[in-house]
C-alpha cells in the first residue's frame, strides 16, 4: 500500500541522509522524496512516498521519530489529505496533427505548455501521481515522449491538522 510520510526536521547538514538511512538499513524502498525549508528557515519538511503495510510503516515512523534532527513524523495517508506532484514532459510535435493532439490533451488534463519549439513542446502538469501517470500514458499513445522529470509528491493534511513543532 502506498504511504505518504511527512517529516518535520531541522534544516541541518546530514539530516536528510540520516532519515533516508533508516529506510535503506531496513531494506525499505523510497519511491520519492520532496524536501524544502518551511516558513521557518531552520526547519525543513520532507515528504516520503513508500510502500508497506501498517506494521512496516509504524516501525519506520517510530525509528525516524527517534532521530535527533526529527521534530515530528506523520503518516498522511491515515487521514484526509491533499497531495500534489509536478511533472515537466517534453513531447515531439513534428506534424500539425501531433501538435493539435497534444494541445487537446493539455486542455483535457488542465496542463500548460511552457516551452514551444519547432519540433517539440514542453508541458507542465500538476496533480496526483495517478493523474500524471494517466497524462503520460495518454501522450505516449499519440506522440513520442522525449524526456520527463517529476518532483515527487508534496502533501498536507486537510482541515485543522498540521505538522508543527
Amino acid at each position: 500500500m502506498k504511504r505518504i510520510i511527512s517529516v518535520l526536521m531541522e534544516n541541518a547538514p546530514g539530516a536528510l541522509s540520516r532519515i533516508v538511512g533508516v529506510f535503506s538499513q531496513r531494506g525499505y524502498n523510497v519511491d520519492s522524496l520532496c524536501v524544502a525549508p518551511t516558513d521557518d528557515p531552520s526547519l525543513s519538511r520532507l515528504t516520503i512516498i513508500t510502500h508497506g503495510d501498517d506494521k512496516v510503516i509504524e516501525q519506520i515512523t517510530k525509528q525516524v521519530n527517534k532521530l535527533i534532527d526529527v521534530l515530528k513524523v506523520v503518516d498522511l495517508t491515515e487521514g484526509s489529505h491533499v497531495e500534489r506532484e509536478l511533472m515537466l514532459i517534453k513531447v515531439a510535435t513534428r506534424t500539425e496533427l501531433a501538435r493539435a493532439e497534444v494541445k487537446r490533451n493539455v486542455d483535457i488534463f488542465r496542463a500548460r505548455i511552457v516551452d514551444v519549439h519547432a519540433s517539440n513542446y514542453t508541458i507542465e502538469i500538476t496533480g496526483t501521481s495517478d493523474k500524471l501517470d494517466a497524462f503520460a500514458t495518454t501522450l505516449a499513445q499519440n506522440t513520442d515522449i522525449i524526456e520527463s522529470s517529476r518532483t515527487g509528491v508534496c502533501g498536507l493534511a486537510r482541515g485543522e491538522k498540521a505538522l508543527r513543532p
